[in-house]
C-alpha cells in the first residue's frame, strides 16, 4: 500500500519541480548579470568619509539607478562597478582625482559684504550663485573678512576621498546604443 501512495507523491514532487524551474532559471539568470557598459544598474550605497562619518545613505529608500558608462556618477565609482553582479557587496574608496577633483584656489572669491544676505554671513553658510550661462552653482562662505566675504566655489566634495560601501540589487539591460 505504501508503494501506491509513494508514488503519486513522486509524480506531484517532479510537477512541482518542473513548475518551480522556469522561476529559479530566471532568478539564476538574473545573478548572472553583470554591470557592463549600457546596463541599467539599481544600488543601495553608504557614503563615509575615510573618518567613518556618514554623509549620505539610500538604504531604506528607492534605490540609486544609473546606467552604466555613461559618466552619470563620479568615474573611480562607476569603473568600481564594472563586473560586479546581483546582490554584490564591496567597500569602495575613491580618490579625489577620480571623485570631484582636488580644491582649486582659484574657485575661491572675495566678494563685497553687502552682496551676501546678512543671515549668511557665518562660515559654512550655503547659497547659490549664478554661473556664465546662468546656472545656478552652490556656494559656500569660507571666510569673512571686514569689509568682504571668500566664498568657495569648488564642489563640496572637492579635495575628499571618498568610501562607499554598495550592494548591486539589480541589473537589466539598457536601450540599445544610439547609431549615428
Amino acid at each position: 500500500m505504501s508503494v501506491k501512495f509513494f508514488g503519486p507523491l513522486v509524480g506531484l514532487g517532479f510537477f512541482f519541480a518542473l513548475a518551480a524551474a522556469p522561476a529559479a532559471a530566471a532568478q539564476a539568470a538574473r545573478n548572472e548579470r553583470v554591470v557592463k557598459d549600457g546596463s541599467v544598474v539599481s544600488l543601495e550605497y553608504t557614503l563615509t568619509g575615510t573618518d567613518g562619518k556618514l554623509i549620505e545613505t539610500n538604504k531604506g529608500k528607492e534605490p540609486f539607478r544609473y546606467t552604466q558608462g555613461r559618466q552619470e556618477m563620479i568615474p573611480g565609482l562607476e569603473r568600481e562597478l564594472a563586473g560586479m553582479k546581483v546582490g554584490a557587496e564591496k567597500k569602495i574608496t575613491v580618490k579625489p582625482e577620480d571623485a570631484y577633483g582636488p580644491v582649486h584656489k582659484e574657485a575661491f572669491r572675495e566678494v563685497p559684504k553687502e552682496r551676501i544676505p546678512p543671515e549668511a554671513l557665518k562660515v559654512g553658510a550655503e547659497l547659490t550663485a549664478r554661473g556664465p550661462q546662468g546656472q545656478a552653482m552652490p556656494v559656500r562662505v569660507h571666510e569673512i573678512r571686514e569689509k568682504t566675504v571668500v566664498i568657495d566655489m569648488n564642489h563640496p566634495m572637492a579635495g575628499k576621498t571618498l568610501v562607499f560601501n554598495v550592494k548591486i540589487l539589480d541589473i537589466q539591460d539598457g536601450p540599445p546604443p544610439n547609431k549615428k
